[in-house]
């Protein structure tokens, strides 16, 4: 019988082989780093296994994922913790791979226990994987596979797109350019209304009991969310239409973006509180709600704020604000809607951290910091709140071991996962089927983290183009020496690593950069580089 090998493993092999090779000097050594694939697995209740199980985890992440090395031991479990959950989610199916959002079949998702709700965090974080096949697969399945790309607000254009800057395929992202165009018209005909902005229910925003959702007719509402969202689609029809060389899509979408943009700026942002509001829909009244929610910060998602909108900012490091030891709260903490509730809905966005915001929040100020010309957020405020996130990612066992985690919600000041905490009692005591059943948010898929250490704390930030910045984010005098090694991007692989004495990795004093294992530039401290691909 001809035996066939798991294509990760055959990753592996040609890996190996490259490693062999002058070109390809590889600075860390893959091995080093498996004992924390190790104790995952040890620590671990495999209750849902799908295309990759734990057994085979180490070889397929050997495979696939850039290797991370820093003085921070603890961010740096983290970023293998993640990897190890993201590889969990890959699923086999008969539309191709796809990557799930709960472990556990839930009641409310979609083919193949498909939720669109995070596929843009999917495409973002997986994008760096060395395989693409598995998102390609995924990117199809949304608008050939049967799946609901609407079910959920998304900006699946946008993280395609993405996908794309390291993963370079004119062929594939043109293919699909019909498939996102009538996707982007479908929003328009059920979301978009007279007023000229999009509206979602909270719910189907993905943030269930919020306060300005409540304010609305059926929790509806114009929210900074979906507009920024469209816009984001709307830049990457623009980018796709161009590669095809269809220059009337693609100013149709120009034109169509510049209208969001303009919108959001001027009907969403008040003034007065300095923030981007949510309009209640349906009150007879555009309003703007009074009360500041995380998610005004999704428009720095997509770059799309001036430089005198920047003063947003200052409430994410206000503790009346958004800021709490365990992760920016959903809702500013001064409002009277704020809530940190053990009853009721176990997934509220009046109160509690979400990864899911923070994802977004982490993003939108490295974009902020790598594009805008402003002094209210620094390198340093990236790092408090990267720092944060990742030590919000663990639980304290009973024996008092504490254990990387990824759940749902969190409680801002103590750490407690607090769905998790609710539903395991919610049926007679015990988990809840009806809700999932067993540990459903344990690693939670709803949420990234690894890309927030590759293009923003390292600071690759990808292009279509061949020209790549790199501007690390990392404060001064914080490190001594960091490495991002065997980076996949446009074909190549890189590596970025920084080393203050040169003693670490020897080869050489500061920052260096990589490609095929060849120096391309170097500088004496952190800062901006530009390299030709």
């Amino acid at each position: 019988m001809k035996k066939v090998f798991p294509r990760y493993f055959v990753f592996l092999l040609l890996w190996l082989l490259a490693g062999s090779g002058k070109a390809q000097d590889f600075v860390l050594k893959t091995a080093a780093f498996k004992p924390y694939v190790t104790a995952f697995n040890e620590n671990d209740e495999e209750l849902y296994k799908q295309l990759i199980p734990n057994d085979k985890a180490w070889e397929f992440l050997a495979a696939n994922v850039p290797l991370f090395e820093c003085p921070d031991k603890q961010l740096e479990q983290t970023y293998y913790f993640r990897w190890w959950t993201f590889r969990k989610h890959l699923k086999q199916t008969p539309a191709g791979y796809i990557v799930t959002e709960f472990l556990p079949d839930v009641g409310w998702a979609g083919k193949y226990n498909s939720i669109n709700c995070p596929a843009g965090h999917h495409f973002y974080e997986g994008r760096w994987l060395r395989d693409g096949h598995y998102l390609k697969d995924y990117a199809r399945f949304w608008f050939r596979g049967g799946a609901s790309p609407r079910s959920y607000s998304s900006w699946a254009a946008d993280a395609i797109s993405a996908f794309g800057k390291v993963h370079p395929d004119k062929a594939f992202l043109t293919d699909l350019l019909p498939d996102l165009v009538t996707d982007f018209r479908e929003w328009e005909k059920s979301r978009l209304d007279s007023t000229g902005l999009f509206w979602q229910t909270d719910n189907r925003d993905g943030m269930e009991v919020s306060v300005a959702g409540l304010l609305g007719q059926e929790n509806q509402g114009y929210r900074a969310t979906i507009n920024s969202y469209m816009f984001g689609n709307a830049k990457a029809l623009v980018t796709i239409a161009e590669m095809a060389g269809n220059k009337t899509v693609a100013d149709e979408y120009t034109k169509k973006a510049a209208t969001i943009r303009r919108q959001i700026l001027t009907r969403l942002w008040d003034e007065k509180a300095k923030f981007f509001k949510v309009i209640p829909r349906g009150t007879g009244s555009l309003t703007r709600a009074d009360v500041r929610e995380l998610h005004g910060f999704t428009p720095w998602y997509f770059s799309i704020p001036d430089e005198k909108h920047a003063i947003a900012w200052a409430q994410l490091t206000d503790e009346r604000g958004f800021w709490a030891p365990y992760g920016p709260t959903s809702t500013e903490q001064r409002h009277p809607g704020f809530r940190i509730a053990y009853e009721g809905h176990e997934c509220q966005w009046n109160g509690p951290s979400w990864p899911f915001s923070t994802t977004i929040t982490l993003t939108a100020l490295a974009n902020l910091l790598n594009d805008c010309n402003q002094n209210v957020m620094s390198k340093r405020d990236f790092w408090n709140l990267l720092t944060a996130y990742s030590r919000s990612q663990q639980r304290i066992l009973e024996n008092g071991e504490r254990v990387p985690w990824i759940d749902e919600n969190l409680n801002p000041y103590t750490g407690d996962w607090i769905s998790r905490t609710r539903l395991s009692t919610m049926e007679n005591g015990s988990w809840s089927t009806k809700k999932g059943g067993r540990e459903r948010g344990k690693d939670y898929n709803h949420s990234a983290f690894c890309d927030h250490i590759i293009s923003g704390l390292i600071g690759i930030r990808p292009s279509h183009g061949k020209a790549l910045v790199i501007n690390p984010l990392l404060p001064e005098n914080t490190w001594d020496y960091f490495c991002l090694d065997r980076v996949p991007y446009h074909g190549k692989t890189l590596t970025v690593l920084y080393d203050k004495t040169g003693d670490k990795y020897g080869k050489g004093r500061g920052l260096r950069i990589f490609v095929d294992g060849v120096e391309k530039a170097s500088a004496a401290t952190l800062q901006r580089i530009t390299v030709s691909i």
